[in-house]
């Protein structure tokens, strides 16, 4: 049996664009179910501007409540080195900066050029090495900009080459606004592993156009070793216009499961977590998975089906 790594965004990723506050209990309580439901790896914050997004203005005390785990890891986003630095002196073990693969996505989501961004990675890289770190970085918008369209994928090769020189333990390709095809996403590992042979791959895609759960599956095929996935498939990036969630983790891990590739996580427990997040949310969340139930059914078939 074969094994994906899910790292889930709920914290981070999923809770950033909710317009409707969500308190630090309830995010260490929405921790500690992910954690309770086998979650090994998790983004639970990002050090930035809070008044550019204030959702994440309680990342240091929210790392120092979940505390550390030396079996599973906790990740911080980071898009910049001062949001590093509060990363390392929060604590921080595994730190994930992003660079953009378009101009103009960079300068709206960092404040800064895909070439300011590339050497503030590398001092960064360099930093994590000698503090003990676990350093990734993903290339956002990797497959569209919201503001420039395609993106070439010559430009994601020269920016996975430069990275991966710099010393990575991971390679994230996001699609930041869900405009990715299974086509494209194999076309992109292939050409990956040509020019980055032995870089792990992590996925994170977004369920904008409802190819989300297709690109992950291209990409469990195409040799990701990991992929991102949020709680209810909540999530969207703030700085573009109608960016939707992320695949749903109960969702991914059924079919997965359903494809005898492990996890580790347990989908009962992801669907109570999925089922209390609905609930502090006050709304139904995106994810199919609650809706239908498990299959096959854990307590007997359903009467009246036909």
């Amino acid at each position: 049996m074969s094994w994906i790594d899910i790292v889930e965004v709920a914290p981070r990723d999923g809770l950033q664009n909710e317009r409707r506050h969500f308190a630090t209990p309830r995010k260490i309580e929405l921790c500690r179910r992910l954690l309770g439901a086998g979650v090994r790896r998790m983004e639970v914050s990002s050090f930035v501007n809070p008044r550019l997004v204030p959702q994440m203005a309680d990342a240091e005390a929210l790392f120092q409540s979940v505390g550390k785990d030396d079996e599973r890891e906790l990740m911080g986003l980071v898009l910049n080195r001062r949001g590093f630095e509060r990363a390392r002196l929060a604590g921080v073990g595994s730190v994930n900066f992003v660079v953009l693969a378009s101009e103009s996505f960079s300068q709206r989501n960092q404040g800064s050029s895909i070439a300011e961004a590339l050497a503030i990675s590398r001092e960064l890289a360099a930093e994590a090495r000698s503090s003990g770190m676990r350093y990734s970085v993903t290339i956002g918008a990797a497959f569209g900009c919201p503001f420039e369209g395609e993106v070439p994928l010559a430009r994601v090769l020269d920016l996975a080459e430069r990275l991966a020189g710099d010393g990575l333990d991971e390679l994230g390709l996001a699609d930041t606004i869900g405009v990715a095809v299974p086509s494209a996403v194999e076309a992109m590992a292939g050409a990956l592993a040509q020019a980055v042979p032995g870089t792990r791959l992590r996925g994170h895609f977004h369920n904008t156009r409802n190819t989300g759960l297709a690109n992950a599956y291209a990409a469990v095929r195409s040799g990701f070793a990991a992929l991102d996935s949020s709680l209810g498939g909540i999530g969207g990036c703030p700085f573009a216009p109608a960016a939707t969630g992320n695949i749903p983790t109960e969702d991914l891990w059924y079919m997965l499961d359903r494809m005898g590739i492990e996890t580790g996580l347990d989908g009962e427990a992801l669907l109570a977590a999925s089922r209390w997040l609905a609930d502090e949310l006050g709304r139904p969340v995106p994810a199919m998975l609650g809706r239908a139930g498990l299959f096959p059914p854990r307590q007997g078939p359903a009467d009246g089906c036909h």
